[in-house]
């Protein structure tokens, strides 16, 4: 049997160990020696950008903001279905993942951040909406952390909060989307997402495509048009 190993390490913003492992070829990124993400567990991800680029296809020109790079995959997704004159924007706490992407997993999807129509937002995402302009997205995605309930920075919990849906409504571009991966279900949050003005929906997300059973919820958000 192979041996996982150990490729990279850095701390959070609030201390925590996150750490880069490859076994056999494939990667995992963990917490504090918790698996984090998983590229063998990557189907929730790749939901995840399929459903929020469902609106470029009335916009090949959309905008995108992508919170959160992981593995890759989220963005891997999102650019499959946008168009040639699509911008993506990632952002991206941790400029170490963005160089592990480059590095360690070029092959994986590493590659995707060549291409021309994305740019890499160094920095809290939480700021990046705040300096947008309103009305700046025809889509937002956030995968920043485990969803509502943050695990990784408890500063997270400031998107998934009333004032926190404001401004990410005020954001997108009328009949915009808004889509959050979430660990578990959180009725609580879905009913605050409607209570924004979002036409809120649960989707939910397989850990692996074969599996039976969904372990992972996307919090779809549709702003009127």
């Amino acid at each position: 049997m192979k041996p996982t190993v150990l490729l990279a390490e850095t701390r959070t913003p609030d201390g925590a160990r996150l750490t880069l492992h490859e076994h056999d070829g494939s990667f995992c990124i963990r917490l504090d020696g918790q698996d984090l993400m998983h590229s063998v567990t990557s189907a929730s991800e790749i939901l995840l950008g399929e459903l929020a680029a469902e609106p470029l296809a009335a916009h090949p020109a959309g905008r995108v903001l992508i919170g959160g790079l992981g593995l890759g995959y989220t963005l891997k997704a999102v650019l499959a279905k946008a168009g040639p004159k699509a911008a993506v924007e990632v952002g991206e706490l941790m400029s170490e993942v963005v160089e592990w992407n480059r590095t360690h997993m070029a092959a994986l999807n590493g590659k995707l951040l060549a291409d021309p129509r994305v740019q890499v937002r160094l920095g809290d995402v939480v700021t990046t909406i705040a300096r947008a302009r309103p009305a700046s997205y025809d889509a937002i995605l956030l995968d920043v952390d485990n969803g509502p309930i943050p695990m990784v920075r408890a500063g997270n919990v400031r998107l998934y909060g009333p004032t926190g849906l404001a401004t990410l409504k005020s954001r997108l571009r009328p009949g915009g989307r808004l889509a959050i991966w979430s660990a578990a279900p959180d009725h609580t949050f879905e009913a605050r997402l409607r209570a924004a003005g979002f036409t809120a929906k649960a989707v939910p997300a397989r850990l692996f495509a074969t599996a039976k059973r969904s372990a992972y919820v996307i919090y779809v958000g549709d702003k009127p048009a």
